[in-house]
């Protein structure tokens, strides 16, 4: 393991830096062409492929954010093996993580395929959309274990230390995807189809060059036939950390599609308008995301080398620094709404519609990015749970109920509606610091 991928030594800014900006230029390119899909699908296509790509895409993000949660715990297990230098154990997290998500991932295709009408049906998707949308989701079903093996990879290179590879292999399936979008959209004029055609063929590619580069790294880390054999106490140790995570992000992204949901029932320029504002959002959480995973990766690696104070000055540099990002993000947000809403619609009704929208959601993004360095901070620790706590709880109590209820009171206006997110945001974030003062109780009686 070289000195650069050793999180527990140096300077702590300079480390959180190093593991987040790659990560955040993935997050970034990975994003990037999702909403290309949208940018290029507004160009060629009207408003029903829009809403095709966009309920489409919410749902295959949940379930690529479930999977990105459930191999959280590959990383922090792999990340407290580097730090106490075990790395014959990381060989048999790495060989049983390999198996043990190929099967995740078939399985959970085949149980997905036969309900993607209902999956169309449930989410209220305008009669208008329904063809297409059912073309979509089929589509990236067909290709999760790909999806899924892409990540699965990148989450055992970020528990090495490692958020520079997976860079490189989200980059190249960046370009393979919107070169596709052109020739599979433009040219072929398959709409909603080909958006889907091209996520799943860059995501199979990514991975085909994430696993030739794992084989040449071998040689460090020590791989043998036996590691591919399921370990049931390895496999538990990673649903243990990965399971509540994964549950968290999944009732949050079922929050977003239950608020989408809402949207498609008020007709198609409202469905249209926060689809579109939601990649912008996902887009602002790239910097919160990415120091939520440097966080997790740096706080397993320091706990597994016994520095509990280094985890913690890692978790208030994130804080700092994801706040203030936020405010400058929630400012633009409020000052060129239409312009923002613009990029990837022509349609005067969605702009105006979304921008409203917009403007309140965007306060989420500071208030958010606490809770975020908390749940990486937790996350690390291997505390997944204290994350799906402070998420369900403002799942259930704030964000739907919020947003159906002003969706009710106020048909005419998002504005409203957009507010149940910040205010979610501010409960988990109050959660999460009464958490961590009994943590740090919990730890001075050790």
């Amino acid at each position: 393991m070289t000195t650069e991928f050793n999180l527990t030594e140096g300077s702590i800014s300079k480390k959180l830096a190093m593991f987040a900006i790659p990560y955040l230029i993935s997050a970034f390119l990975q994003t990037f062409y999702g909403m290309a899909d949208l940018l290029i699908v507004g160009i060629f296509n009207t408003s029903d492929t829009t809403t095709a790509v966009s309920v489409g895409s919410q749902f295959t993000h949940m379930v690529t954010v479930i999977i990105i949660g459930l191999a959280m715990g590959i990383t922090v297990r792999i990340g407290n093996c580097v730090g106490a230098k075990d790395m014959k154990r990381i060989s048999k997290i790495v060989g049983n993580s390999a198996l043990f998500f190929a099967i995740f991932s078939a399985a959970l295709a085949l149980v997905l395929l036969p309900l993607t009408p209902q999956i169309v049906s449930v989410m209220n998707t305008p009669i208008e959309a329904v063809s297409q949308t059912k073309s979509y989701l089929g589509i990236c079903f067909l290709g999760l274990p790909f999806i899924c093996a892409y990540n699965v990879l990148s989450a055992i290179y970020r528990g090495m230390g490692d958020s520079k590879s997976p860079m490189i292999f989200v980059s190249i399936a960046c370009v393979i995807n919107l070169a596709l979008d052109f020739v599979l959209i433009g040219f072929f004029g398959m709409g909603a189809s080909g958006a889907a055609v091209a996520t799943v063929v860059a995501q199979f590619v990514s991975s085909l060059i994430a696993l030739f580069k794992l084989k040449r790294i071998n040689a460090s880390i020590g791989i043998r036939k036996e590691d591919f054999k399921l370990n049931a106490d390895i496999v538990k140790e990673i649903v243990f950390i990965g399971g509540p995570v994964a549950m968290q992000d999944g009732l949050i992204q079922v929050s977003f599609l239950v608020i989408t949901v809402i949207a498609n029932s008020r007709g198609l320029t409202d469905a249209a308008s926060v689809g579109i504002v939601e990649k912008i959002i996902s887009f602002m959480f790239l910097v919160p995301s990415a120091l939520l995973s440097a966080i997790s990766a740096l706080t397993a690696q320091n706990i597994g080398a016994g520095k509990k104070d280094r985890a913690e000055k890692t978790l208030f540099y994130g804080m700092v620094f994801a706040f203030c990002y936020g405010l400058l993000a929630a400012l633009v947000s409020n000052l060129i709404p239409e312009s923002m809403v613009g990029l990837f619609t022509r349609d005067a009704l969605v702009v105006a519609a979304g921008a409203r929208y917009l403007m309140s959601y965007a306060f989420d993004v500071p208030i958010a990015g606490i809770h975020f360095c908390f749940s990486g901070y937790f996350t690390g620790r291997g505390k997944s749970l204290i994350s799906f706590i402070h998420n369900i709880l403002s799942v259930i109590i704030i964000r739907v109920p919020g947003a159906y209820f002003t969706s009710k009171y106020y048909p005419d206006d998002l504005f409203p509606m957009g507010l149940a997110a910040p205010l979610g945001s501010a409960l988990s974030a109050v959660i999460c610091i009464t958490f961590f003062v009994l943590l740090k109780k919990k730890d001075k009686t050790v």
